[in-house]
């Protein structure tokens, strides 16, 4: 089922087509805006923001990138908003109830490598973050992040060189030795 089909089944108040395009994007918005939010239960209400916003603006998708992207960057917009207001209210606090239990790392790695990762991609400006988890860690291509951020792909790839460089530099004590 092609976009332009699923989205014209859509618009005609097709509940399984909404549920397709919707079965279609889910994991994808999920992951991303998780990583942009940090907490489970505020990517839900992104996740479920990003698709009330999709499926309302979506007489308005022009057709000038994926369905994919539009809907990619419709959740990094919602999830950067929902950021701005968490830390408007200082809300990014996690009880200690809600903190994993301490012990082996059930996937392997080097828990304080694990840890320094996540501050050290935590700590990027916000523009260098975003294009770091749309290219590396989603595997979006630099035009459908110029797209979906309105920039343009050289920007992409300048604010990807640069995120990387921050964290090789971070990073640089986990490097091995030769």
């Amino acid at each position: 089922m092609t976009d332009s089909y699923l989205i014209a089944r859509v618009l005609a108040g097709d509940a399984a087509a909404e549920r397709s395009m919707y079965d279609a994007h889910v994991d994808r918005v999920w992951r991303l805006v998780y990583r942009i939010v940090g907490d489970a239960d505020q990517a839900a209400d992104c996740v479920q923001e990003t698709f009330i916003r999709a499926f309302s603006r979506l007489s308005g998708f022009r057709g000038e990138s994926t369905l994919g992207t539009w809907i990619g960057s419709i959740a990094i917009s919602t999830a950067l908003n929902a950021v701005r207001s968490l830390k408007r209210r200082g809300a990014r606090v996690v009880s200690i109830d809600d903190a994993p239990e301490p012990g082996v790392d059930p996937q392997g790695g080097d828990p304080d490598l694990k840890q320094r990762l996540h501050a050290a991609i935590d700590a990027l400006p916000k523009g260098y973050r975003t294009v770091f988890l749309m290219h590396d860690v989603e595997g979006y291509t630099h035009e459908e992040i110029g797209a979906a951020l309105s920039i343009a792909s050289g920007t992409s790839k300048a604010q990807l060189s640069r995120a990387r460089a921050r964290l090789r530099s971070a990073l640089g004590a986990f490097a091995p030795e030769s």
